[in-house]
């Protein structure tokens, strides 16, 4: 039986975190430098020409001023929306970005994800080419890399923060026990230290797995083993939707009909993007709307 490895989906997931182009399109073993703190924007408001190499950053340049944008990331997020349609595609899925196609563009500026796109900024600057890593790993990372691109481009990024501030409004206020899945072989589980784990804080639920520490290659997330998820029984349960398969994987674990969410039907699915990878505003949106459901449904 084939099991999905989430391993290295996640660990661009979180590279990338939202900031990314997709954290789960996984990616080979990278030889680039270790993480470096997030670049602080230029320090001249004057980029006109910009290339996003990460949907997040694509989409809120696009929200603040898409006519800056002159070269994107593929995704499928942005697939039917217009504000997109006709710019150069620079890179797309593992490959790497195309360093040829974004210096033909004459960019200003180039925006990538930190720990990911570290050797393709590193050269660009060899370029004389003005970059910005980002990284976004919590909801305050997320409104400050879109003050930072406001501020790169001269934009107002009010309008886009206060829809933002928007998704947070009526968030419940009870704080059932909560713990997500996105994957099933090893388990694991998103502590606070995670994008997933900081919007659990957002809504106010009690992510029982927000202060565990353990063996896992990626930051943000710990294995779980079976008896640890019986220990906890969470009141919810949330199985991310990584890929084809992983949900069943998970709801075929031996122990599954022991718990207490499965008991009282309190297993709800939520998709990759905007759950572990940010992805795009729309899917942030969605992502807030779930979970103020799911978690006041809880409550009933």
């Amino acid at each position: 039986m084939h099991y999905f490895n989430p391993l290295p989906l996640i660990l661009l997931c979180l590279t990338l975190m939202a900031c990314a182009p997709t954290l789960q399109q996984s990616v080979p073993a990278s030889s680039e430098a270790p993480p470096n703190p997030p670049e602080k924007p230029i320090s001249q408001a004057q980029a006109n020409r910009v290339v996003a190499l990460t949907s997040l950053s694509a989409d809120i340049i696009g929200y603040l001023d898409a006519s800056k944008l002159v070269g994107i990331t593929g995704s499928r997020l942005f697939a039917q929306d217009p504000r997109f349609q006709g710019l150069p595609i620079v890179s797309q899925g593992r490959t790497p970005p195309n360093l040829e196609k974004i210096t033909a563009l004459k960019p200003d500026l180039v925006i990538g994800a930190t720990g990911f796109h570290d050797r393709t900024l590193a050269r660009l600057k060899e370029l004389g080419i003005n970059t910005l890593a980002t990284q976004v790993g919590s909801w305050a990372d997320l409104e400050q890399q879109t003050r930072d691109l406001a501020a790169a481009i001269a934009a107002d990024p009010t309008p886009l923060l206060q829809r933002l501030q928007a998704c947070k409004a009526n968030a419940p206020t009870q704080s059932p026990s909560t713990l997500v899945l996105v994957s099933q072989q090893p388990i694991l589980a998103p502590n606070k230290t995670s994008w997933a784990g900081d919007l659990l804080t957002q809504f106010n639920a009690q992510n029982v797995a927000a202060d565990l520490q353990g063996e896992s290659p990626t930051r943000g997330y710990i294995t779980l083993s079976a008896e640890r998820v019986l220990q906890a029984n969470p009141d919810v349960m949330i199985l991310v939707d990584t890929e084809p398969g992983v949900v069943e994987q998970l709801k075929s674990l031996p122990f599954w009909k022991q718990l207490k969410a499965t008991q009282t039907q309190q297993v709800h699915v939520l998709d990759y993007y905007g759950m572990v990878n940010p992805g795009s505003i729309e899917k942030i949106e969605q992502t807030c709307t779930q979970l103020k459901r799911i978690l006041a449904k809880s409550a009933g």
